[in-house]
This record gives structure tokens, C-alpha cells and sequence, in this order.
């Protein structure tokens, strides 16, 4: 996944996206290609299912 299918399977924004592939519990992305970082589709999700709380209530608004 891109940044953009990374954001889109959290239900956040791109740029609360960025924040949080950047925090230290994230999954360390798998490669970098010329449109970007990239992780592994599995390793988001996983991510997703171990969060206790929805991932946009902390966006700020």
C-alpha cells in the first residue's frame, strides 16, 4: 500500500496518514519506490485491527 491506500483502509485523511506511519508502533514500510514509502496491505491491516480506538478520533479538527 501506498499512502494513499493507507489512508483510505484507516479512514483518514492522507495527511493524518502521514503522521501516523511515522509513529515508532507503525509498520516499518517495506520499500521506497519513486511515488513513495510503501507497506506491506497485511501489516496495515493488522495495525488496524490492534488499535483500540478508531484511528481518526485522534485527527485533529
Amino acid at each position: 500500500m501506498a499512502l494513499a491506500e493507507v489512508a483510505a483502509h484507516l479512514g483518514v485523511s492522507r495527511q493524518r496518514a502521514a503522521i501516523l506511519v511515522d509513529r515508532p508502533d507503525f509498520p516499518a514500510p517495506i520499500d521506497t519506490l519513486s511515488v513513495g514509502r510503501i507497506w506491506d496491505a497485511a501489516e496495515v491491516r493488522a495495525y488496524a485491527a490492534r488499535r483500540n480506538r478508531h484511528l481518526a478520533d485522534d485527527e485533529p479538527t
